[in-house]
């Protein structure tokens, strides 16, 4: 019932595709892999599984039959008209479990049908980051993950405090969940054959670290931004914009109990989070006025 390399290349020749890197598209060709996906995700029969790009059907044709309903959301529409048909010529009966989204992942802003559990995908290679974290924002009730992206992406993913690789993307992702790489995955195994290897990242949902209330997310990633903007510099230095001076910054560090000659590589999700709080903790008391980080980013998912 799995699509290998002959089969993809007919079916993108009978809908006059060619494989477009705007819209990062590597199809997986291989059977085995696919199959090593859905095993990795660790899928109940009662899971409802979002899957962002399933392009021509590979990943999705092994997902129907380990879960419930699968949701995929696919950008390019000829691919979004052709998936429910292939999924009845090889799994015939199924396609009623199938739901097809024809949507930019990144400007979804809800789902039909029952609400997804688990978020399973070969991410786009050019919106990985963005459309994760878009993802486990939007859908609350994804519990776990397994998304294949880029192996540089999945070492920014999974990196620790530290860490040469740990950045942006690392702390907004562990503001959600507890991440981990489930594994390599040759470049030989997509067509077209990108210049890159890939991996497989898992992800289980947490819930964020205790903030006051009026401090969310967004003010907790302003505060992320600010920090990584200009990494080599310590954080008196790289926070001073957002905290409205270096003097007020280094109040603020000193109300959240990090060293203010620490940089942002330091700082744990926690950490960041406290730093939050305080601004606005000190800002009230009136020892640092809470001001906009004058680049204008609102903090969100950059």
């Amino acid at each position: 019932m799995l699509l290998g390399p002959a089969e993809i290349r007919g079916m993108a020749e009978s809908l006059g595709l060619t494989p477009s890197k705007a819209l990062g598209q590597n199809f997986v060709h291989d059977p085995n892999t696919v199959r090593r996906i859905v095993r990795a995700a660790g899928l109940s029969t009662a899971d409802v599984v979002v899957e962002v790009g399933p392009g021509f059907g590979s990943l999705t044709l092994a997902l129907l039959p380990a879960c419930a309903r699968v949701t995929a959301v696919e950008v390019d529409t000829r691919l979004a008209a052709a998936l429910p048909s292939t999924v009845e010529r090889r799994l015939p009966g199924q396609a009623s479990r199938l739901t097809v989204v024809a949507a930019d992942a990144l400007a979804v802003r809800e789902l039909p049908g029952p609400a997804p559990t688990a978020l399973v995908a070969n991410l786009p290679y050019n919106v990985a980051v963005p459309v994760l974290l878009h993802l486990l924002d939007l859908l609350p009730t994804v519990a776990r993950g397994l998304v294949l992206v880029q192996a540089e992406v999945a070492d920014r993913l999974t990196a620790e405090p530290g860490s040469r690789t740990y950045g942006v993307p690392s702390v907004k992702l562990a503001w959600y969940a507890s991440v981990r790489r489930a594994g390599p995955v040759p470049r030989s195994v997509f067509w077209p054959v990108p210049n890159v290897d890939s991996g497989l990242v898992a992800l289980t949902r947490r819930d964020p670290p205790p903030v006051p209330p009026g401090v969310g997310r967004d003010d907790v990633f302003a505060v992320v931004d600010a920090a990584f903007a200009q990494r080599r510099k310590t954080l008196r230095a790289a926070l001073a914009g957002w905290a409205g001076s270096p003097d007020r910054a280094a109040a603020v560090l000193r109300a959240a109990g990090i060293p203010a000659g620490l940089r942002g590589e330091a700082l744990d999700v926690a950490a960041f989070a406290r730093l939050a709080a305080a601004r606005a903790a000190v800002g009230a008391t009136g020892g640092t006025a809470a001001t906009e980080d004058p680049s204008g980013r609102p903090g969100g998912l950059g």
